[in-house]
């Protein structure tokens, strides 16, 4: 009998053992399950990765939750995505952009990201260039214009994209140049804008891209970005002439469309429209910066602090209804658009400005015709200056052209060479421009073609030039 009852309680024993850590088990998987794969986060606030109980797995969004990014490694995915590009392409569309393209191909192991910055681990992959390849040549669009939107890029890969040997695209978005008012690289935490990191940057790109047979695009705005109008110093006068926002309005036109590269003109930066500075954050439809700012209040911001850091930051800034007229709505609707439009559009709208000298219109059409008629923009090199220690705030560039594109220019009655200067500074300044070997940039002699000054800077010998508040100007030699 005892040993009977010894057996039964070994075998109870067991029973119990073998219980508990089923449990144990359970729990760990279950923990386990809780935590997400990676410490990545998403671009709009919070994990990157959300529980699916339907599958009882994590799936991946670098974006928003309704957007589950796609896994590129899987054939038949890539084969559904060439049949969406043909579907267009066979519609007649002129070309395509492709979002956030560097993004596509995943790492080989999932790894935790310094800071949870996955975007930094996830951009330009180990297999975005072959996936690219196969996607351009299999959709057949190799001759079609295509762009790709690039985050957290480098100029070595976007060289790649874009030189024609790659056959994968014909020019790229980068977004390095508007990141020079992130303080600590933080979206969310403002500052003035770093003007010797922005010609870095373009110098850097601009060059290097020339070098390496790549092509930039060209922009200061889209609906990712607040105004490029209201970001650089143009917040006063909207609409009125000689104001700040005027200045600075064609100052950034002439600054981009003067570069090597091909120029982006987003809706309303044509007319000079701004952030609309919205009183609420209910005004707000942006998932990003209402996310923002919670996570701001959450880290101890007051409401006022926290919303005026969203009216510099949102993504709405740029997303308001194109103002057309000085009616109801901006012209836009007559019913109740998805979102406010700018206070100031009963000045800033197309019937305003079209065909008014000297509006913020038709000096981008001038933009554009200067574009067209001059090889010297549309096909010569770039090389940056120096401005000086006396013009901190000033980019200056030169576009050049030779060898039989300059005989050709030159025999057309083109200009050969174009030096651009641009002025983010809100006071007067002198640059004394040098090349990048150290010799004077001699301005005089040169012919004016555009400013967003009436007349012609003050143009003094070695180089130097008086520039007014943010004053832009193209001289050119013939």
């Amino acid at each position: 009998m005892r040993s009977e009852s010894a057996s039964s309680a070994t075998t109870w024993r067991k029973s119990v053992t073998r219980v508990h850590a089923e449990r144990r088990l359970r729990s760990a998987v279950s923990r386990k399950l809780s935590i997400p794969p990676t410490n990545w986060q998403c671009a709009f606030g919070g994990s990157a990765w959300q529980w699916e109980p339907r599958l009882g797995k994590w799936y991946l969004h670098m974006h928003d939750v309704s957007q589950p990014d796609l896994d590129w490694a899987n054939p038949e995915v890539r084969d559904a995505l060439v049949d969406v590009v043909r579907f267009w392409r066979d519609r007649g569309v002129a070309g395509f952009r492709f979002d956030v393209v560097n993004l596509i191909s995943k790492p080989e192991v999932f790894e935790d990201a310094p800071g949870g910055n996955g975007r930094r681990v996830v951009a330009d992959g180990p297999h975005v260039h072959e996936y690219l390849q196969e996607l351009v040549e299999r959709a057949g669009i190799g001759d079609m214009l295509t762009v790709g939107e690039m985050a957290s890029t480098t100029l070595e890969d976007c060289v790649r994209y874009t030189a024609p040997a790659s056959r994968e695209l014909n020019m790229a978005f980068n977004f390095h140049h508007l990141k020079v008012d992130y303080r600590g690289g933080n979206k969310w935490e403002l500052m003035d804008p770093d003007i010797a990191r922005l010609r870095e940057v373009f110098q850097t790109w601009g060059e290097g891209m020339q070098a390496g047979g790549g092509w930039n695009a060209l922009f200061w705005n889209n609906h990712d970005q607040p105004r490029a109008i209201s970001r650089f110093g143009g917040r006063g006068g909207a609409g009125y002439k000689g104001s700040s926002w005027e200045k600075v309005g064609k100052m950034l036109g002439i600054c981009t469309h003067f570069m090597q590269g091909t120029p982006y003109i987003y809706q309303g930066e044509e007319i000079g429209m701004t952030n609309p500075g919205y009183a609420s954050i209910e005004d707000y439809r942006d998932v990003e910066s209402k996310n923002y700012y919670r996570i701001m209040l959450d880290e101890g911001k007051s409401p006022a602090e926290a919303l005026r850091i969203v009216g510099e930051r949102s993504r709405d800034d740029g997303r308001t209804p194109m103002q057309w007229s000085a009616d109801e709505h901006a012209g836009f609707t007559t019913g109740e658009p998805w979102i406010g439009v700018a206070p100031n559009y009963e000045r800033v709208n197309v019937a305003a400005e079209e065909g008014a000298p000297g509006s913020m219109l038709e000096f981008y059409r001038e933009l554009v015709r200067l574009r067209k008629e001059l090889s010297v923009v549309s096909e010569g090199s770039v090389r940056f200056y120096d401005a000086g220690a006396g013009a901190r705030r000033v980019i200056a560039y030169e576009r050049g052209l030779s060898g039989e594109a300059a005989d050709a220019a030159r025999a057309a009655g083109e200009p050969v060479r174009a030096v651009v200067l641009c002025s983010f500074d809100a006071e007067p300044c002198e640059a004394v421009l040098r090349s990048p070997d150290g010799a004077a940039v001699e301005l005089a002699g040169l012919e004016r073609v555009l400013g967003n000054y009436h007349d012609a800077p003050a143009v003094g010998a070695a180089g130097s030039v008086e520039l007014r508040p943010f004053e832009a100007v193209v001289f050119v030699r013939r």
